[in-house]
């Protein structure tokens, strides 16, 4: 195989995204050849030289694709992703890659039954220069032990119109969250890239505080590691002006990145040692306030679905595994199950109880929704987080 064949299995604002950039060649040895979606108009797509189909599992039995990006409402990327898995494709999902953690194991599942397949996840922000330099401060030991870990990120504000966007969006059983698995998989996915997965989870979770809608639209959660480390994950739709505030402190310094800086307050000495030897009560460590340049360029969905491409062409590794897309899920689901349980979670989340939970939830939801028309925006804006 010299090119890849592509699908793209749902035509909304982010699959519609990916088509662009596959038509416009920025992916190598990709080509884009077939498209699905249920309800969007397929016509422009067919006067392209595309194929098109109404059902995504269509797409993939249709021999017209090696891979297939999934790009549909979340329920749907488990059924299509183990469609497409037993069927012998490559899969790309969008965040997140399941709704809730036991179908996201079941998914994964699949793919062990299935591991030829090359089985990716778009988190795209692992490719953001910025990101990449927390994680390499970390891995070198620049910033010491993890003590304390704070993302405040209320930057994610959506009007009542947003949510009426679609009949799915905000609903238990169309989306089976809110913000956390919404607009938060790509943080949640670097929180846990960057920090390790947490020992134990408190949620406090509002549902519908700020609009009209059945699931969180407002978030603390509390975080703690094995290590002993703590932090706190605070975000929401529904505040304006909103934050995105990352701040990491380790017993070497601390790491802020924040309107679009990153600084590194060092500390010369760490500070338990500093602590363990100091001769007077209120010695502290000399610092170095140091500015962390990192190229701005935005993440770039293409990166990684050209590392796709190279995986199932030449083996690359992959970016982001999907079995890593696991993780964002059961945080997530584990801040949400708490507040909702009134209790502290400890992980690995019990993803069959989850799943009951949410079940009990759609079973018990009474919520109506009012669907409007939207005006074409630039959701692009969305992506820099």
């Amino acid at each position: 195989m010299a090119t890849v064949r592509l699908g793209i299995i749902g035509l909304g604002n982010i699959g519609k995204y990916h088509a662009d950039y596959l038509l416009n060649g920025k992916v190598h040895r990709a080509q884009l050849t077939a498209v699905a979606d249920a309800l969007a108009p397929l016509d422009p797509w067919s006067a392209q030289g595309l194929k098109t189909f109404t059902d995504g599992e269509a797409l993939i039995r249709s021999g017209d694709v090696d891979a297939v990006l999934i790009a549909t409402p979340h329920y749907q990327h488990t059924t299509l992703g183990i469609a497409a898995l037993e069927a012998g494709r490559h899969v790309m999902v969008e965040k997140p890659i399941s709704v809730h953690k036991a179908d996201a194991e079941r998914l994964l599942a699949a793919h062990q039954r299935h591991p030829q397949p090359v089985f990716a996840a778009m988190f795209q922000l692992r490719t953001e220069p910025r990101y990449l330099k927390i994680r390499r401060l970390i891995q070198t030991g620049e910033l010491g032990a993890l003590v304390r870990v704070s993302w405040i990120i209320t930057d994610w504000f959506r009007t009542e119109v947003y949510y009426a966007s679609g009949g799915w969006r905000a609903t238990w059983k169309g989306e089976g969250g809110g913000v956390l698995l919404n607009q938060c998989p790509h943080n949640l996915d670097i929180l846990q890239w960057l920090c390790g997965m947490p020992a134990r989870v408190r949620g406090f979770c509002q549902l519908g505080r700020y609009h009209h809608i059945e699931v969180e639209d407002n978030v603390t959660a509390y975080l703690e590691w094995a290590s002993g480390a703590t932090g706190v994950f605070i975000t929401s739709t529904g505040e304006a002006p909103g934050t995105n505030r990352f701040e990491l402190c380790g017993t070497r310094g601390k790491l802020v990145l924040e309107n679009n800086r990153l600084t590194f307050t060092r500390n010369e000495t760490d500070m338990v040692e500093f602590s363990r030897d100091a001769k007077t009560g209120f010695a502290r460590p000399e610092v170095w306030n140091v500015d962390i340049p990192f190229d701005n360029a935005p993440a770039q969905h293409a990166t990684l679905t050209q590392n796709f491409v190279d995986a199932i062409l030449d083996g690359a590794p992959l970016i982001a595994p999907a079995t890593e897309g696991l993780n964002s899920v059961e945080l997530a689901n584990a801040a949400l199950y708490s507040s909702l349980t009134h209790q502290t979670v400890e992980l690995p989340l019990d993803g069959v109880a989850y799943e009951q939970k949410l079940e009990a939830l759609i079973a018990a939801s009474r919520h109506e929704k009012k669907v409007v028309q939207v005006q074409n925006e630039d959701f692009t804006k969305s992506f820099v987080r």
